[in-house]
């Protein structure tokens, strides 16, 4: 899909369907989880393939006491990347959920091979 076709804010707002249709419970449980949006993943990022999105942070499983005022982790979503393999906005909105589903399984400290066996990989 041309990225010129979904605009920042509809992209913006798609993300944030998403989150606002999580459970309850993985809303509490990503409390401490900032999700952003950016158009490309940096440019000095050496992961193979086209990089979709990101956790970035201790994932839950292994976290201890977060101390107030530490800073969140983080969930980036890669804009250009998520459209680019996309042909139309129900297409989007699928693979933002899909993504958001997946980084967020990394949050809760799920493994690359145990998102696969979940369906979320």
């Amino acid at each position: 899909m041309d990225s010129r076709l979904v605009s920042r804010e509809e992209f913006d707002e798609l993300v944030d369907q998403a989150a606002a249709a999580l459970p309850d419970w993985v809303e509490v449980a990503m409390k401490d989880v900032a999700i952003m949006v950016e158009d490309l993943p940096p440019p000095n990022d050496a992961t193979p393939g086209l990089l979709l999105g990101r956790y970035h942070g201790v994932p839950l499983s292994k976290r201890g006491f977060r101390h107030p005022g530490s800073m969140p982790d983080y969930i980036w979503l890669y804009r250009i990347n998520i459209l680019t393999v996309c042909r139309t906005i129900d297409e989007v909105a699928d693979r933002i959920n899909q993504v958001l589903l997946h980084e967020i399984g990394h949050a809760m400290g799920l493994s690359e091979p145990r998102l696969r066996e979940l369906g979320v990989g």
